[in-house]
């Protein structure tokens, strides 16, 4: 029996692979048939394989919040999600606008604040923003850029339509996983690949060293690159070393490091060498214990002096949080056309925000169904599914709300698009929910879009949590070439 024979698509979603009658999306069909000629028992076999190809290479996460603090293998299905070449460079063009937006709206803020002037976006939502840092106003980033590393997360509505779900412009975290999950794909699925015609995204290091050296206070032939690491007890510890060890540059924690006459060093057994660049992958509040947390081990006491003197270059920049902001992103829309004088090219999740009162007595009506967020959590957290929820955990929330509601937003909950994603307990292809995190970098000389991205998928029936630390997996994502 062919491998998809038995499958159906969730009434009422989208499915990425095929139509609600059954028949396979256009542009897709040779590659769904080289996959779908598998047997179950072929493809368990094939699914096996690429468990253990994981496992051997150490593809691992931890999770602060699980009892025993266990590091776990990060799980793949075999299954890809496929992108067509077109819908792929559209969502591309509007990425970079986004970014384009957001990068204006950063140095803005961090300068003389024309969008709050001109009442644009409410004053007192950014700068009484957690993730607001006064201390920096003035700063510019060294090398014209903050943000060189991103990674926005979209979803697709029942209608097809991809929808930014929410910016991440600190220190995106995933991309590791997309070139992991690629060398799985190419190891046990060689022939369908070969069928799909799969644009490539091995040469992501590459591309990430050249943006990195971009924005070097010297030339960047001349130029140290580092990547600053919390230590290995941190949960992203193996992209952290992935991506140090693929980019060719030295994997360093804060004691590698010190600050002499505003410039920084690293400690060497030749003696000390200059540092210019360094991709942190800490976070800020523990980067500079002279700035931030005073009681900091992670952080190098200085840092931030060296970077407001120009002589290092830190990415993504401190402050890029108050643009992550949960609130603030309803507002990047408008940051669009008052910065670039253009429409959105991509759609967002319509939001209410707690803070009008307006929006807060509507949410607080209409908890049931809602997904209420905080504005400064992830992965997950801080949430309120409503159609999911118990009276006791509406309750509970509308009290939060009601105490802080600058603190949260809230969005009607869209069924999120499916894909076909194999099951082992069943050993069948049954539909599961899925979200997109595309990467962007973005140096002197503009963006780059990864083409793809890590798509996450919820792997419990019926759920809409697709994060990796509550149950989710992830899938290669397979853009077609033109």
């Amino acid at each position: 029996m062919s491998l998809f024979e038995s499958y159906r698509g969730l009434p009422g979603a989208w499915d990425e692979l095929f139509e609600e009658g059954g028949a396979c999306r256009a542009g897709f069909e040779r590659t769904v048939e080289s996959l779908g000629r598998r047997t179950a028992a072929d493809f368990e076999r094939q699914q096996a394989l690429a468990e253990r190809a994981l496992l051997n290479q150490g593809v691992t996460f931890s999770v602060y919040k699980d009892d025993r603090g266990t590091e776990r293998i990060f799980p793949l299905c075999l299954l890809p999600r496929l992108i067509a070449a077109a819908e792929w460079s559209r969502l591309a063009e509007g990425l970079q606008q986004r970014l384009r937006a957001l990068s204006f709206f950063l140095d803005d803020v961090y300068g003389e604040q024309r969008i709050l002037a001109e009442g644009k976006i409410p004053r007192e939502l950014v700068l009484g923003a957690k993730q607001y840092l006064q201390i920096l106003r003035g700063i510019p980033a060294p090398g014209g850029v903050r943000i060189h590393v991103s990674g926005i997360d979209l979803i697709r509505d029942p209608a097809g339509t991809f929808r930014v779900l929410e910016d991440n412009l600190r220190t995106p975290s995933g991309v590791s996983y997309v070139l992991e999950n690629r060398l799985v794909s190419k190891r046990v699925l060689p022939r369908t690949m070969d069928v799909a015609r799969v644009q490539r995204v091995d040469d992501y290091p590459a591309r990430l060293a050249e943006t990195l050296a971009s924005v070097s206070p010297v030339a960047p032939e001349e130029s140290t690159l580092v990547v600053l690491t919390p230590g290995p007890y941190n949960s992203a510890y193996f992209e952290h070393s992935f991506l140090a060890r693929t980019m060719g540059l030295e994997l360093v924690e804060a004691p590698d490091l010190f600050v002499d006459d505003d410039r920084v060093w690293l400690h060497t057994t030749y003696g000390p060498r200059r540092v210019h660049v360094i991709y942190r992958r800490t976070d800020e509040t523990f980067l500079d214990p002279e700035v931030f947390r005073k009681d900091s081990l992670l952080g190098v006491p200085g840092i931030m002096r060296a970077w407001a003197k120009g002589n290092v270059a830190l990415a993504n920049a401190p402050g890029n949080g108050v643009a992550d902001d949960k609130a603030v992103y309803a507002y990047v829309p408008e940051m669009i056309r008052f910065y670039l004088s253009e429409e959105p090219m991509l759609e967002q999740v319509p939001t209410w925000l707690c803070f009008r009162d307006e929006d807060r007595a509507y949410v607080l009506e209409h908890l049931r169904e809602m997904v209420v967020k905080a504005v400064d959590e992830a992965g997950g957290y801080g949430m309120l599914m409503g159609p999911q929820s118990t009276a006791a955990e509406r309750e509970a929330f509308r009290e939060k709300i009601q105490a802080e509601p600058r603190r949260y937003v809230a969005q009607r909950r869209i069924e999120l698009s499916t894909s076909p994603t194999w099951d082992k307990a069943a050993s069948k292809v049954v539909p599961r929910r899925v979200d997109l995190r595309p990467y962007a970098l973005t140096g002197r000389k503009g963006s780059w879009v990864l083409p793809g991205g890590l798509t996450r998928v919820a792997l419990v029936e019926g759920s809409y949590v697709v994060n990796s630390s509550q149950g989710g997996g992830s899938k290669d994502t397979w853009v077609m070439k033109p």
